[in-house]
């Protein structure tokens, strides 16, 4: 299917409008919780209201004649997730939770983002209804919410599959079935029983319903958000080794969780090169780390728990912590925030690199390093039993290339806000990898609410940058791309 001609903006815009109708419904969904603990209700039913007038008044003012494109699809997906972050504010205005529009719009991104990084400085006293809404968002966008419209929206045709490469994170976008429709569907059906066992184990484990679900949310989505100020650390060792497992099983890429219940067997974890690598990294990581805080946690359960969870809540890009890690030697801490780049498995609502692209570019380096040797040889780059095109290939460095280019600029712009250079350092690491807390002043124990405004403007964009995966934002701001 080749590129059109020009941007269908009526079409784009009644697409937008309907998208804009599911994040209204869905704020009229913390009702019951405001309910039972008495709160008021005008800030959900007002901005709700709101919300879904805006995007009735789209539906009905443009049309929906044509097909969704590349350039609608892009536009559809980068547009969706900024409308969403920003009505998603006005929860936390209209309740007083936040006091200005930068520190509304910066914890709905990092919301819908699934990066768990907040401005928030005390978790509990914040409403109920507004906690569970805080945790929706992050619900919302673990598995997509243009996945979400994809799935429900099965009308949008040949260009479901624009929408659906267009969000989907991974060096490739797995179709899984012939119809992309039923693959976002099969994709949010593994995440909706996911999150409900979760919940259920977290319930029986000994947390209130409300903190369960809400926990439930942010653990499917890898997202971090915490109703206790002390985190995942606030509950029992038996919660936490529920939390590190299902956090390891939301980061691993769910086509193998597709594979598995069509073939019967488990033999695609052991076979798929990513899942490998996904796993040692974390092995070979909680080693190194249990060594290097021995002394300062009592030896067995308790040390092994401590690392093993530190070490997926990063890699998997949640946030969650049971403990500061800030005060564990720099060599642990340098690990650390090197997992904040690596990230999950592609197709996972992991953020960050991927470990996909990890591992093509080890193998890209073998491959290098080999033609030096046998400058006659060919040498192609495997994927396990796949030799990748040079596509793949080129598109993994020019992602890695950006994100580090971006990672870089971010770092300097913050330092140069007055920020010291480790908070600067980590702060970017931390938001365009959707990881959350960082290192410095926005460590596991503080948050981003010292940050100055412009500071929090530039964080959610490489938020929103880090979550569609760079290229699906900066093509908008291509000339070429609204040109005919």
């Amino acid at each position: 299917m080749g590129v059109s001609s020009e941007v269908n903006y009526h079409l784009l815009l009644a697409y937008l409008g309907r998208f804009q109708l599911i994040i209204g419904i869905c704020m009229f969904l913390p009702i019951p919780w405001a309910l039972y603990y008495q709160e008021s209700l005008v800030p959900l039913i007002s901005s709700g209201l709101i919300t879904v007038a805006f995007g009735l008044a789209m539906v009905l003012g443009f049309s929906n004649k044509g097909t969704i494109r590349y350039r609608e699809a892009f536009a559809l997906v980068t547009l969706s997730w900024i409308l969403a972050s920003g009505f998603g504010s006005l929860p936390y205005l209209f309740s007083g939770t936040l006091g200005n529009l930068a520190d509304a719009f910066y914890e709905t991104m990092s919301g819908f983002t699934t990066t768990g990084s907040s401005v928030i400085t005390d978790i509990e006293v914040v409403s109920k209804s507004i906690l569970f809404w805080r945790s929706l968002t992050h619900w919302l966008g673990g598995m997509g919410i243009i996945v979400l419209l994809v799935a429900l929206l099965s009308q949008l045709g040949v260009g479901a599959n624009q929408v659906f490469r267009a969000e989907v994170p991974g060096p490739v976008a797995e179709k899984i079935t012939p119809r992309v429709a039923e693959t976002a569907r099969i994709l949010w059906l593994i995440y909706v029983i996911m999150t409900i066992i979760v919940t259920l184990l977290y319930w029986i484990a000994g947390m209130t319903p409300f903190d369960a679900l809400c926990h439930g949310f942010s653990t499917s989505a890898t997202g971090g958000f915490s109703t206790r100020n002390m985190s995942i650390g606030f509950y029992s060792p038996l919660i936490q080794w529920i939390t590190l497992i299902f956090l390891f099983l939301s980061g691993t890429n769910f086509a193998l969780y597709i594979q598995a219940i069509k073939g019967k067997t488990l033999k695609g974890f052991w076979k798929d090169p990513e899942f490998k690598l996904y796993g040692s990294i974390i092995i070979v990581a909680t080693l190194i780390a249990s060594w290097q805080i021995r002394h300062l946690y009592p030896l067995g359960e308790s040390l092994i728990r401590t690392a093993l969870f530190q070490v997926v809540s990063l890699v998997t890009t949640t946030g969650y912590a049971t403990t500061d890690y800030g005060i564990w030697p720099p060599v642990t801490q340098l690990i650390l925030l090197f997992l904040m780049f690596i990230g999950g498995c592609s197709g996972s609502t992991a953020g960050a690199i991927k470990v996909a692209r990890l591992r093509i570019i080890l193998g890209q380096t073998a491959s290098g390093l080999k033609q030096l040797i046998h400058p006659r040889g060919v040498f192609a780059v495997r994927f396990g039993d796949k030799t990748l095109s040079d596509e793949v290939s080129i598109n993994v460095l020019q992602f890695f290339s950006l994100y580090i280019m971006i990672f870089a600029c971010g770092s300097i712009i913050l330092s140069g806000m007055g920020i010291d250079l480790l908070t600067a350092f980590s702060a970017a690491a931390a938001n365009i990898g959707n990881v959350g807390p960082g290192l410095g002043s926005v460590g596991p124990i503080n948050n981003y609410q010292p940050l100055p405004d412009a500071a929090k403007w530039l964080l959610s964009l490489m938020m929103l940058l880090g979550r569609l995966e760079i290229f699906t934002v900066l093509v908008l701001i291509s000339p070429a791309f609204w040109k005919k």
